[in-house]
């Protein structure tokens, strides 16, 4: 029988909401892949709905691992998607919106159709405000919205930017992903200045994290670097992750007892703790 995991008791248990919305919208962002960013989009968004919030998860990525893992194989011409509701063949998100297999939990998948709208999209009026303008039309029913956004810092990236009130970064503790965080932050600034005001740097949380001194070396360096924005609570690799995926599960459904599942809803309180979601 798996042991429990300890309860990290630094952040306290969400109060319950008296009502619902509008929402408070994070881009999950880093260029760099293989950080664990829609890992934490999932699990992130699964432990929040566990403490009552009503949470929707956008899949902006064309791989679309994050429909995947919440069990919805967009295959394209069958099922309806992000893409969609981009290009304006479907005006109204709730045709999109699929309920996940956890409670208060719905997604918006993807697929790899979403791979031309950067294309698509370079002519079109107001072309950076187009996925902010489709998810003020279900703000107010949800807590929180995060948007999973792929590896790069194109035109979607800047859509997601323009939309979020927030920026959330997961960064293993490799030195090139160090590298990386700087980059994006001068986006961030730069969508700030011209496009989004309100943008503001949540945090950056630290994923994959091994007890190696390659890894504390790293650590060290970023928390120099940008201080309070480091989230206190880190995401060590496990295989259960993987597993979880495999079963098309957020680790707190798939392995709710395990370290990785209680690691996710520290984040998930952390975060409300900062003022980052309701």
């Amino acid at each position: 029988m798996a042991k429990k995991a300890e309860v990290d008791t630094r952040f306290a248990v969400p109060k319950k909401l008296a009502s619902h919305g509008p929402a408070r919208i994070i881009a999950m962002c880093n260029q760099k892949g293989g950080v664990g960013k829609t890992t934490t989009a999932v699990n992130l968004a699964a432990a929040l709905a566990e403490y009552g919030r009503k949470v929707l998860v956008v899949d902006f990525d064309p791989q679309g691992a994050l429909s995947t893992h919440l069990g919805v194989i967009a295959v394209p011409g069958e099922i309806a998607t992000i893409y969609e509701l981009m290009k304006g063949t479907i005006k109204d998100p709730h045709e999109v919106i699929r309920k996940s297999p956890v409670k208060n939990l719905d997604l918006i998948p993807a697929n790899i159709d979403l791979s031309v709208a950067e294309i698509e999209l370079v002519n079109e009026v107001a072309r950076e405000s187009i996925l902010a303008n489709i998810l003020r039309k279900v703000s107010d029913e949800y807590d929180v919205i995060i948007i999973d956004c792929q590896p790069s810092l194109g035109l979607l990236n800047v859509n997601a930017l323009t939309a979020a009130h927030g920026v959330l970064i997961p960064m293993a503790t490799d030195f090139f992903a160090l590298r990386g965080v700087a980059l994006l932050k001068d986006q961030i600034n730069k969508v700030q200045e011209r496009l989004n005001p309100a943008l503001k740097l949540d945090g950056i949380l630290v994923t994959l994290h091994e007890r190696t001194l390659h890894s504390k070396e790293v650590l060290d360096r970023l928390q120099e670097a940008f201080e309070s924005f480091v989230f206190k609570t880190q995401i060590a690799r496990t295989v259960k992750f993987k597993d979880a995926t495999v079963a098309q599960l957020p680790i707190t459904a798939y392995a709710p007892t395990s370290e990785a599942a209680e690691s996710y809803r520290a984040v998930a309180r952390e975060l409300v703790s900062r003022g980052c979601a309701p």
